[in-house]
């Protein structure tokens, strides 16, 4: 598949390290041009390219860059784009670092404020798995232990292409429902940055509690950057209650 990532930090630069291994074509491109990704292209097989470029001769275009840089992505990007381009939105919403955004401080789900924003219909995927497990915690189809990734969105091909490529990736894909349901996988909830198999990811989707994830998600945030990167995922299960599903 030909896919374009827009964002090169951890997961963008970990997506395109996996995908081409996969024997899928990537394009990647960043804020500071495609000269800043020579050492990732010439890694990965990756194109270093423009953003504009990003999403020209594409299936799928995946958006991971830090939420608030959303608006200030080229305007109109999306508008010469095959409907049938499914693109993909990993961002969350952290106040401490993207500012206050009304419209998610009011009910608005963190992927619809970005679809808006973008003109375009999203899928919501990759946002809640660290970088490092992404990387390192695929697993076998039916193995033990096997991380599960939910996604969310309105059209159903869209979620199927990346239930699939979750699938491919070595994680079980899990249908998360349409893109209102969407804060059911946001920074703060039990389904958020804890690695749990298919059946209790579904659980915690289930049972999310919308009105205490922001007090959760922004003591993880203070949790994360005084704990040890492998400890993280454990701390954030008692955090998030994940460890009762």
């Amino acid at each position: 598949m030909n896919i374009g990532i827009i964002g090169a930090g951890h997961i963008g630069s970990t997506l395109a390290r996996k995908l081409t291994s996969l024997g899928h074509h990537v394009r990647i491109a960043n804020s500071r041009g495609p000269s800043t990704l020579a050492e990732l292209a010439a890694e990965t097989g990756a194109r270093a390219v423009t953003t504009e470029d990003a999403v020209q001769d594409v299936a799928l275009v995946v958006v991971t860059i830090p939420l608030k840089n959303v608006p200030d992505l080229p305007k109109g990007l999306f508008a010469r784009v095959p409907g049938d381009v499914v693109v993909v939105d990993t961002c969350n919403y952290y106040p401490a670092r993207d500012g206050r955004i009304d419209a998610i401080e009011s009910g608005q789900t963190e992927s619809a404020w970005v679809a808006g924003n973008l003109a375009r219909p999203v899928v919501k995927a990759f946002n809640n798995i660290i970088y490092f497990n992404l990387a390192g915690g695929s697993l076998p189809k039916g193995a033990a232990g096997r991380i599960a990734l939910p996604v969310a969105g309105d059209d159903a091909r869209g979620k199927a292409v990346v239930l699939e490529l979750v699938e491919e990736l070595g994680f079980d894909g899990v249908d998360a429902g349409s893109l209102d349901e969407s804060w059911r996988q946001q920074p703060g909830t039990a389904a958020y940055c804890t690695d749990l198999p298919s059946d209790k990811l579904r659980r915690a989707l289930a049972r999310a509690d919308r009105a205490k994830a922001p007090a959760v998600r922004d003591a993880s945030l203070t949790l994360a950057a005084n704990t040890p990167a492998p400890e993280i995922v454990n701390k954030v299960r008692e955090l998030s209650g994940a460890n009762a599903l």
